[in-house]
């Protein structure tokens, strides 16, 4: 059996990366996602080891420590996330691509890890305005929060050319079907 390889979306929020990793999950069935690893508390619903695993603080950092992260990452609140390397390589090894979807700075440093076996993908927006814009229309977002997440955008933003490719976002059909071709082209290039 042949070895899986990794693919990387990135992109700031609002972005549409969420949209283009449902819909890649849709049309390959031969990617698996990848279980990441957290200390926010289950929500209603959320079972350990689907959704998350669900870790103490102690725990996480316990695993950052004995080096069990590919990437992990700290956000508002105090609350962390991370991949675990475990998970990925057993997905890996089982002949699955894996899809991660993980901060830019994460991917870059997966995108060190497995080299040639990582296909890395930036979703840009088409400008920050157009952003700002989905962002307010998804209603999700406080003002403070819309603040934070437009400059976490533009710091992301900096990153972009540290990806293999960079798929701009201005018309979700035809961004998805760059991606789609991407995906495919790096799946059949085994």
């Amino acid at each position: 059996m042949k070895k899986g390889k990794v693919i990387i979306l990135v992109a700031p929020s609002g972005s549409g990366k969420s949209t283009m990793a449902k819909r890649l999950f849709k049309d390959f069935d031969n990617i698996k996602f990848s279980v990441s690893a957290t200390t926010r508390p289950p929500r209603e619903g959320e079972i350990h080891g689907k959704d998350y695993f669900f870790l103490s603080d102690d725990e996480f950092s316990k695993r950052i420590e004995e080096k069990d992260f590919l990437e992990w990452e700290e956000f508002y609140g105090g609350k962390r996330y991370g991949t675990l390397r475990s998970e990925v390589d057993k997905i890996l090894n089982s002949g699955y691509f894996i899809l991660l979807d993980v901060e830019v700075k994460g991917a870059v440093n997966v995108k060190e890890i497995y080299g040639d076996e990582c296909l890395s993908i930036f979703i840009k927006p088409p400008s920050l305005q157009t952003l700002k814009e989905r962002l307010i229309a998804r209603g999700t977002e406080d003002k403070e929060t819309l603040r934070l997440r437009l400059e976490r955008a533009e710091e992301e933003l900096t990153y972009a050319d540290r990806f293999d490719r960079i798929v701009i976002n201005d018309d979700l059909d035809t961004a998805y079907s760059e991606i789609n071709k991407l995906v495919s082209d790096f799946m059949n290039n085994q």
